[in-house]
């Protein structure tokens, strides 16, 4: 069978055997296959889905793309952390240097932006000097200068989902289950590290809009990883509305600097602990003191102190005055009173994104000023004409009025209260 017969035969349902996978992540690895039919096949598979053998079959032929990096084998200590993707999701930078501060290096292999939520690799590249393209044994010196490696995906690692995740980003087949557990995993694994924690989303600003759907990747994400002999838990945790107040890149290095100071926005330190307590529990820590520690790292300033540290291990400057600051900022007002009863997290992230914290092509810059803070959450009180958020206009031309309209269209406001979702369901075990 040709290739655009393979393409045929998703497209209308049927399964695709190792051998076609195979070709089709060859295709993406040496471009033997051209763009328009790895993007076709993305889309068949978006649509009409894998059975567990693809599913499993195109996550070990992308690991096998590239190299696999074993850095169990010289620091089985480290642990990673993995988050399925969100608005306002920060827990990233800081997670990091909180878990270096209580002794549990990290490393991550992090990605840049796809659809509506903002990247870690995009964040981090708002910081002056920062560099997270880094070898095998550069990645072992951060972790042992600095207690965290934040790091690209390098040509050699996975090389074809380095190439079909910039496709899903731009062709509106980010959600694929199949897709993103091959994406995921094909780069955790050849990583390799011995524990990794995992936050998987669900909600309106999750690519995963319900619980069981969120469920059912975590589940196929820890598999995954527990069949490759990783220590692996998932947490499910809620994306109704964004998580953090800052969406965007530079806006959110500055709440993360917030929350490592012993400040910051509650829901987004409520589930930066959550998770990191598992990632110690993976190491063998009492959850309980697990989170005693690390509720005294924040305030005792050694978060903060590590989060310096780590910046510069990566050529950072940690002034946040350095940091690009937007052009304008407009506020945008309630357009009743009453209480938000819902708020549109993926419609502000895809306002952020347009304003310039994502891209709509493949090689597009980022204006890193640019993004949206949130100000009102779900159960909040507001009055007409408060404001409920800002948009951060950064050099990117933008339709102004239309991304006020946008912004204040996401957030519903009814006349009777409502209670906040809950915001950490539990292990996959648990929900």
């Amino acid at each position: 069978m040709g290739f655009v017969e393979a393409i045929a035969a998703k497209r209308d349902g049927g399964a695709l055997d190792r051998e076609l996978i195979a070709e089709f992540v060859q295709g993406a690895t040496d471009d033997s296959l051209p763009r328009e039919q790895l993007a076709a096949m993305l889309m068949a598979i978006c649509c009409r889905g894998m059975n567990a053998d693809e599913t499993r079959w195109l996550t070990d032929e992308m690991l096998r793309s590239g190299e696999a990096w074993d850095l169990a084998a010289d620091r089985p200590e480290v642990v990673d952390k993995h988050s399925t993707g969100g608005v306002g999701d920060t827990v990233s930078l800081i997670l990091a240097p909180l878990l270096s501060a209580v002794g549990v290096p990290v490393a991550m292999m992090a990605g840049r932006g796809l659809g509506h939520s903002q990247g870690t690799l995009d964040k981090l590249d708002a910081i002056p000097g920062w560099s997270s393209n880094r070898d095998r044994s550069q990645t072992l010196e951060l972790v042992d200068a600095c207690g965290a490696a934040i790091i690209a995906q390098t040509e050699d690692v996975a090389p074809a989902d380095r190439t079909l995740y910039a496709l899903r980003d731009v062709t509106g087949t980010v959600p694929s289950l199949p897709l993103i557990v091959a994406s995921i995993m094909s780069k955790k694994l050849a990583l390799g590290v011995g524990s990794l924690i995992l936050d998987v989303k669900w909600g309106s600003g999750a690519f995963r809009k319900t619980i069981d759907d969120a469920r059912e990747l975590a589940a196929a994400l820890r598999q995954v990883a527990v069949d490759s002999g990783v220590q692996c838990q998932a947490v499910i945790t809620d994306m109704n509305q964004p998580l953090g107040p800052a969406l965007g890149t530079a806006c959110e290095v500055h709440e993360a600097v917030a929350i490592l100071g012993g400040g910051g926005d509650r829901l987004l330190r409520e589930v930066t602990i959550a998770l990191s307590r598992e990632a110690m529990a993976l190491r063998g820590r009492d959850p309980a003191e697990a989170e005693t520690a690390l509720v005294a790292a924040l305030g005792d300033g050694s978060a903060l102190e590590a989060w310096h540290r780590m910046v510069v291990a990566h050529g950072g400057d940690p002034d946040t005055d350095r940091l690009e600051r937007p052009v304008e900022t407009v506020e945008v007002a309630a357009a009743g009173e009453g209480f938000v009863v819902g708020c549109d997290g993926e419609a502000l992230g895809r306002v952020a994104a347009a304003a310039g914290a994502g891209r709509r092509r493949v090689e597009e810059e980022l204006a890193h000023g640019a993004g949206v803070l949130v100000h009102a959450r779900i159960g909040d009180r507001v009055d007409r004409g408060q404001p409920v958020a800002t948009l951060l206009v950064g050099a990117r031309p933008i339709d102004r009025p239309r991304m006020v309209d946008r912004i204040r269209d996401a957030f519903h406001i009814g006349p009777d209260p409502v209670a906040p979702p809950r915001l950490i369901l539990g292990t996959v075990d648990e929900v």
